[in-house]
């Protein structure tokens, strides 16, 4: 038998990865835009994320697809305002699926995507980067995500933008398109948060868990939020007179950082006071410099009494929630929102979202998209796979797909041609599940 197959082969593939990814996206509902294009981008995003210009020659090799760079470009130019809303309203009716038709919780966050230049236009400006890329023009990416990290909606704003200013336009529009009404919470880092975005929150009737600066608290609170006590899993619940609370909860873990934090920068001062190098231009609030104090209008020093006020907060965070759960729902509601920050170092890593080299807008806004699609698909790859037992991530899971062949066999008897997926190890056994072909061949 293995002799006949052997002297019969008339191609070999390494297609798995694709096929894996075409169920997913098939299972999601993305097949009903019936756009192959979106398709084969979205799955070269996820299995080899490169240029597009490198991507042609993988669409060619993996796809058989012979498709130019100029053709590319002319889809992106034709996508970036057909297809977001579909996307969009798709990701989030399989999401509410997954969740019995309840979002219940809502969390946002944004980032910034740089460009390998300084050139600007009405999309890219520069502005404040997280990836530390100040002197290059960006964009600015608002991600609304669900309970277990689910993309559900996204917007592009210009990239001087305040990513404060995001978060409201956003999730009224969210709301507006998919009729939630209130019965959600939005769950937001501080950073997000200035006393009008909480006012607005409030006055449009929404629940919300945001994270508090609890520094920065009037006296009274402030009073109440040191007298919590220092111990894991015991919280304090403060009033506000607006009718808010105050969860303030303490962890050891974030002790010995905040402590080792201080401590390393406060080191960093005391070497640039002993080589005298630190002047009254390093008075300010920025980092530890707030440690630093001036005397006598000349004489800058290192202020201990400070340090040692600081230290004092070490441990505690504070969530503010106008919600009626306990403290304990609180916190762990709170806690979920690095789901966010996962799924935007999936983007930006696995899936190199970023940077980009795309230099019009409507370019940008196809390539964000693609990577929305690619990032809802690998994360449903994701749950599949915990749900399934698999012991293998996506990306292991990718990786052993890359080895399973697929050969096409000639039958000279009939002049026919069949076509089998080889099986060869233990690993490819534990995946050939996500795969659908009734033509396993194993040797």
């Amino acid at each position: 038998m293995t002799e006949y197959i052997v002297s019969n082969i008339i191609s070999t593939s390494l297609n798995s990865p694709q096929r894996i990814i075409n169920k997913v996206y098939d299972k999601i509902g993305f097949n009903i835009i019936q756009d192959e294009e979106l398709r084969h981008l979205v799955v070269s995003r996820i299995c080899s994320p490169m240029s597009k210009k490198a991507t042609v020659d993988y669409l060619r090799r993996h796809f058989k697809e012979e498709v130019s760079l100029q053709k590319i470009y002319r889809y992106l130019d034709k996508l970036y305002n057909t297809q977001q809303e579909l996307v969009q309203e798709i990701s989030v009716k399989h999401t509410k699926g997954l969740f019995g038709g309840n979002l219940g919780i809502l969390f946002y966050d944004v980032t910034t995507l740089y460009f390998e230049t300084t050139n600007k236009d009405e999309l890219r400006e520069s502005g404040f980067s997280k990836d530390g890329k100040n002197a290059n023009s960006q964009v600015v990416l608002g991600l609304l995500v669900s309970r277990g990290g689910y993309p559900l909606s996204y917007s592009l704003f210009n990239g001087s933008q305040y990513e404060g200013y995001t978060m409201l336009p956003i999730v009224d529009d969210f709301v507006q398109r998919f009729n939630l009404g209130n019965d959600f919470v939005v769950i937001a880092d501080s950073g997000l948060m200035s006393a009008k975005n909480v006012k607005l929150l409030r006055d449009g009737g929404y629940k919300y868990i945001i994270g508090a600066r609890i520094k920065k608290e009037s006296g009274r609170i402030m009073e109440k939020i040191i007298a919590t006590e220092r111990r894991c899993g015991v919280f304090n619940d403060i009033k506000y007179p607006d009718g808010d609370r105050l969860i303030v909860g303490y962890s050891d873990e974030r002790a010995k950082k905040n402590a080792f934090d201080r401590e390393q920068g406060v080191e960093r001062l005391r070497k640039r006071f002993s080589k005298g190098t630190l002047t009254k231009a390093d008075i300010n609030k920025r980092g530890y410099n707030k440690f630093l104090s001036v005397s006598s209008g000349i004489t800058v020093s290192i202020d201990e009494e400070k340090i040692k006020e600081d230290a004092i907060w070490d441990g505690l965070k504070g969530y503010k929630t106008n919600t009626d759960l306990s403290p304990e729902k609180v916190y762990e509601a709170y806690q979920n929102l690095w789901n966010v920050e996962r799924s935007f170092r999936i983007t930006k890593g696995t899936l190199d979202v970023r940077p980009m080299f795309h230099f019009t807008p409507r370019r940008i806004e196809a390539h964000v998209c693609i990577c929305f699609v690619a990032l809802k698909v690998y994360k449903e790859l994701e749950r599949l796979l915990k749900l399934s037992g698999c012991p293998y991530s996506v990306d292991e899971t990718l990786k052993i797909a890359e080895t399973i062949v697929t050969i096409e066999i000639a039958r000279p008897e009939n002049k026919d041609t069949i076509t089998k997926t080889l099986c060869l190890t233990e690993e490819e056994r534990a995946i050939a599940y996500l795969i659908d072909t009734d033509d396993w061949l194993e040797l």
